[in-house]
């Protein structure tokens, strides 16, 4: 096996071309449990060591979190209420040892249906930046994660950073979880939820359902209907069974039928908006 865990970003690249069926490495919290030999096979690169692609920072048009930035490290982050519900989400991933070492680029390229921070990503606008030796894209992550454990990442490339658009960072927001005990467990069903008022009324509404669909996705009719609302106690009555499950389709698996994910997720869409109404979090 070839090992390499350079300090810098270039050469990890320029390595990363020349190699053929590269395992990348980084939190490694969901690389270990899926490696059934005693050791990894072919050339695996290593980017712990590449401070750049770690940390979070307000930029000109986006905030910048960098690929190995950790759960740990969103969570003790100064950042707008708008990303109150990635912060929730955080503290779902895993045990506190698994927030330590996970890492928000390997929650996206291992594209599972119940990565919890998806949906908080999407009703963030977020963008992916793909680096290689050669180039850099961004692709908004709606089109990134294509399938179960499939993304758009090509060869040569590794997710280099998210980017939330500043116009995205504004409002208040929420996460929402429902498994089969409170803790440490893989969700059922799960929804995030961002609104921007002004003076009481909806400007703008952001609903991502995860753990139901093979992909995560945006609620975009539900936004629609929100707009224009006021916001109180009684905005999550305007939520119907129908107007959520119009939308997803929800998979049979051994944690729940497609029906009781069908209930679940429009009862957990109207507890997010409720949530947001009636007061604000306190997210620390």
């Amino acid at each position: 096996m070839q090992y390499f865990r350079p300090d810098s970003l270039t050469p990890a690249l320029d390595w990363l071309a020349e190699k053929r069926n590269v395992t990348i490495a980084a939190g490694c919290t969901d690389l270990l449990p899926a490696t059934t030999a005693q050791s990894l096979s072919g050339p695996v690169l290593d980017l712990t060591a590449i401070t750049t692609l770690s940390g979070i920072s307000n930029e000109e048009k986006f905030w910048r979190f960098g690929a190995t930035t950790t759960w740990t490290d969103v969570i003790n982050s100064d950042l707008p209420p708008a990303f109150d519900t990635l912060k929730l989400a955080a503290r779902e991933v895993g045990s506190v040892q698994i927030q330590n070492a996970g890492t928000l680029a390997g929650n996206l390229c291992n594209a599972s249906p119940a990565a919890d921070g998806v949906p908080c990503w999407l009703t963030l606008d977020a963008q992916v930046e793909l680096q290689s030796s050669s180039e850099i894209r961004r692709l908004p992550l709606s089109q990134f994660i294509s399938g179960p454990r499939q993304t758009k990442l090509q060869t040569g490339e590794i997710l280099s950073a998210i980017l939330v658009p500043k116009s995205s960072s504004i409002g208040r927001s929420t996460f929402q979880k429902l498994g089969a005990r409170k803790y440490l467990i893989i969700s059922i069903v799960m929804v995030a939820a961002r609104i921007r008022e002004d003076n009481g009324v909806i400007t703008e509404a952001a609903i991502s359902v995860g753990s139901c669909n093979a992909v995560a996705q945006r609620l975009t009719e539900v936004e629609n209907g929100l707009i224009g609302e006021q916001l109180d106690g009684e905005t999550a009555n305007l939520i119907s069974h129908e107007m959520v499950n119009d939308v997803i389709d929800p998979i049979d698996d051994l944690r729940s039928d497609a029906g009781y994910r069908q209930d679940a997720a429009s009862e957990l869409v109207r507890r997010s908006i409720n949530t947001l109404a009636v007061g604000k979090l306190n997210v620390t």
